[in-house]
C-alpha cells in the first residue's frame, strides 16, 4: 500500500481522510500523467467518470473534475453505475482512463476513488506510485495547467448506461422466464441496472433496498448484510436471492431455503459447470488465501486445480492473467469471469449463475450441497491506523499466533492481515472443530486489540 492508494484505490472517510484537497491533487496528477503518457497522440484526452449513490460523491466529483479539466482532460460522466461498468465503458469507448467514485461495501460516510486504465483494468501498483509522487509535487505540476479555451469539458453521458446494459444482456443465452428472484440492490449502484436486465430476461423479480438517499447505502442490507434478504426469499417462496454491495462488484446469493451462498460456493458452482461445458480453461480457478478449505476439497474431487492469491480482486486477476485462467474471485463475493470482464462484476456473475441454474434445471441448494465448508471464524479488530501497518513487528502478537497455530496442528490454519481500505486487522481462523476455531479467533483478537488500540 502507498501513501494514498490502498488495495483498491484511494479510500477513507469523506472530508476527513479523503478530502477535497486530495481529490483535486489526484485530478491534477492523473491529468498530467495521462498527458505525458499520451504525448504525440492526436486524440483529445477523455475519462469515463461514474459514482455510486453516496452523498459525498457530488463533492468529490466536483473536486476531481476541477483538477482534470484544468489539465485539459474531457470528462464523460455516466452517472450512477456499478464499478465494473466504468471498467467496461472505459475500454469500449476508447477513453484514456476511467474513475469510479465509490467506497464499495464500506459505510456511507466513507468514499473512494478507483482508477482504471484504457484497457479496462485497475492501474498497476507502479502507475499508482507515479501518480502519488505527482500528487505530492503539486506545486510543480500546477505549472503545467492548460489555459483559456484549452481546458477540458465536462458532459453528462448517461446514455452510456445502455452500452453496459446491452453487454450484460448479451452475456446470457436464453431467458429467465419461470424464475422467481429477489434482488437486494444495497441502495447502491445496482438499483437500476439489476432490475432492468432481469426484467428484460423475463424473470419474475422483487427488488429490495433500491431507494438510495445518499446515506443509506450498505445500511443493514446488500452483500455484507444478507439477513433480511434471506427472510424475503423464504417468505416469497422465491427460487433464490441476489445481494450486491454498494458499487455492485460483489455478489452473495441466497438459496430457496434462506441459506447464504458466499463467493467460494458461487465460484465452485460456476467452475464445475464451466468444466463440464469445456469452458473452464486449464480446469483451474484462482481464489485467495481466505477461501475455505472446503472449497479446495470440493474442487479437488472434481479434478479442478485451485491457485491462491493475496487478498484483493486485483491480485486474483493478476494471478489469473499470469496463469491464463478464466475464473477467479474472493469469498466476499468478488467473482471475475475473465472471458467477459476485466474486474469483479456482481450483476454479470448473478446473470451467469441464474443462467446455470436454468440450464441445469436445478435449485441453487442442490448445486452447492456437496460443498462442505470448514468452520471459519472471521473477526475484524478496529485498531490505530498508524499501528496497523507494522503489526507483524509486534512480537507479542506474532508469538501468540504461532502458539495457536501449534494448537491447531494440521487441522486448521490462522490468517491475520491488515485491511487495505479500513483501520482494521482481519483475523481468520479455520479448522475442523467449530468451538476450537471460535475460541482461538477470540483469543487472538483480544491480544491484537490490546497491543494495537
Amino acid at each position: 500500500m502507498g501513501k494514498y492508494f490502498g488495495t483498491d484505490g484511494i479510500r477513507g472517510e469523506a472530508n476527513k481522510e479523503l478530502t477535497v484537497d486530495i481529490t483535486i491533487r489526484l485530478g491534477y496528477a492523473l491529468g498530467y500523467y495521462l498527458r505525458k503518457k499520451n504525448k504525440g497522440s492526436n486524440k483529445k484526452l477523455k475519462i469515463i467518470l461514474g459514482s455510486d449513490t453516496r452523498i459525498s460523491g457530488y463533492m468529490l466529483r466536483s473536486a476531481l473534475t476541477a483538477g482534470l479539466t484544468a489539465m485539459g482532460v474531457n470528462i464523460d460522466f455516466v452517472g450512477v453505475l456499478p464499478t465494473p461498468a466504468i471498467a467496461y465503458l472505459t475500454k469500449k469507448v476508447e477513453a484514456q482512463a476511467g474513475v469510479m467514485i465509490s467506497a464499495s461495501h464500506n459505510p456511507a460516510k466513507d468514499n473512494g476513488l478507483k482508477i482504471f486504465g484504457d484497457n479496462g483494468y485497475k492501474l498497476p501498483d507502479n502507475e499508482e506510485e507515479v501518480i502519488e509522487k505527482l500528487m505530492d509535487d503539486f506545486d510543480e505540476i500546477q505549472k503545467h495547467v492548460v489555459q483559456g479555451d484549452k481546458v477540458g469539458k465536462f458532459k453528462y453521458a448517461e446514455d452510456e448506461y445502455f452500452k453496459y446494459r446491452d453487454f450484460l444482456l448479451s452475456s446470457v443465452n436464453g431467458d429467465f422466464s419461470g424464475m422467481k428472484i429477489i434482488i437486494d440492490a444495497a441502495n447502491g449502484s445496482a438499483y437500476r441496472i439489476s432490475r432492468e436486465v432481469f426484467l428484460m430476461l423475463g424473470a419474475e423479480i422483487v427488488v429490495v433496498n433500491d431507494a438510495p438517499n445518499g446515506t443509506n447505502i450498505n445500511v443493514r442490507c446488500g452483500s455484507t448484510h444478507p439477513e433480511i434478504l434471506s427472510k424475503v426469499v423464504v417468505g416469497y417462496e422465491a427460487d433464490l436471492g441476489l445481494a450486491y454491495d454498494g458499487d455492485a462488484d460483489r455478489l452473495i446469493a441466497i438459496d430457496r431455503n434462506g441459506q447464504v451462498v458466499d463467493g467460494d460456493k458461487i465460484i465452485a458452482t460456476l467452475a464445475v459447470l464451466m468444466k463440464n461445458n469445456g469452458q473452464l480453461k486449464k480446469d483451474t480457478v484462482v481464489t485467495t488465501i481466505m477461501s475455505n478449505m472446503g472449497l479446495e476439497e470440493f474442487l479437488n474431487k472434481n479434478n479442478i486445480e485451485l491457485l491462491r492469491a493475496n487478498v484483493g480482486d486485483r491480485y486474483v486477476l493478476e494471478k489469473m492473467i499470469e496463469n491464463d485462467v478464466v475464473l477467479g474471485g474472493e469469498q466476499s463475493g468478488h467473482v471475475i469471469i475473465h472471458n467477459y470482464a476485466t474486474t469483479g462484476d456482481g450483476v454479470l456473475t448473478s446473470l451467469k449463475l441464474v443462467e446455470a441454474l436454468k440450464n441445469e434445471k436445478k435449485y441453487l441448494d442442490q448445486l452447492v450441497n456437496e460443498i462442505k465448508s470448514w468452520p471459519q471464524e472471521l473477526i475484524n479488530v478496529r485498531v490505530n491506523n498508524n499501528k496497523k501497518k507494522n503489526w507483524e513487528k509486534n512480537k507479542n502478537i506474532t508469538d501468540f499466533i504461532a502458539q495457536k497455530e501449534v494448537e491447531l496442528d494440521k487441522n486448521g490454519r490462522v490468517l491475520v492481515r491488515t485491511s487495505g481500505t479500513e483501520p482494521l486487522i482481519r483475523i481468520m481462523v479455520e479448522g475442523k472443530e467449530h468451538e476450537t476455531v471460535t475460541k482461538i479467533a477470540k483469543e487472538i483478537a483480544e491480544v491484537v486489540e490490546k497491543e494495537l488500540s
